[in-house]
């Protein structure tokens, strides 16, 4: 059985661990990697989520399968536009994938962001994830703009996908 929680602030540690094994099970999936982010002190992990939990635009969802974590997003409201959030940190592992993890975890973010105001959701996606294109076309999100280059030095492209909220 699958269920979704907003992160607390003194959950930062499962933060961290969800964080670091997304990004050693799928490094072509995040704009940043592992050797980026393993080196941050607990310190810095800790005060990077009690800054974003403490502000009324960043919403951090964990998905856990019979208890233990498993998934999670990050949902930001966009500080360019008063009507558009943002989806980053999409990933569930691996082995439990196929329960539901994703589309509970994008239920909770979209209803939070829908909640605040906000009119459209945006993410990026690696155009290479066809799992992941799959599962947010699914949700109703369609692909915008040109793709662009995942991260500086990388010839992986992200695709900006858009899901338009009713009001």
């Amino acid at each position: 059985m699958i269920t979704i929680s907003p992160l607390a602030a003194s959950q930062w540690q499962q933060h961290k661990t969800l964080r670091l094994h997304a990004l050693l099970d799928s490094p072509d999936a995040f704009g940043s990697t592992y050797e980026a982010e393993h080196t941050r002190s607990d310190a810095d992990w800790a005060q990077r989520i009690a800054t974003a939990l403490a502000s009324p635009h960043d919403r951090i969802f964990i998905a856990y399968h019979h208890g233990v974590a498993c998934g999670l997003v990050w949902c930001k409201l966009a500080t360019q536009s008063a009507t558009t959030a943002d989806l980053f940190q999409m990933w569930v592992d691996p082995t439990k994938r196929g329960h539901g993890a994703g589309r509970l975890l994008l239920d909770a973010a979209i209803h939070w962001a829908k909640d605040a105001g906000m009119r459209t959701v945006e993410l990026g996606v690696t155009q290479s994830n066809s799992a992941a294109i799959h599962l947010y076309s699914r949700y109703g999100f369609t692909p915008i703009g040109t793709p662009t280059p995942l991260r500086e030095g990388s010839t992986l492209l992200s695709q900006t996908m858009v899901l338009m909220l009713s009001p």
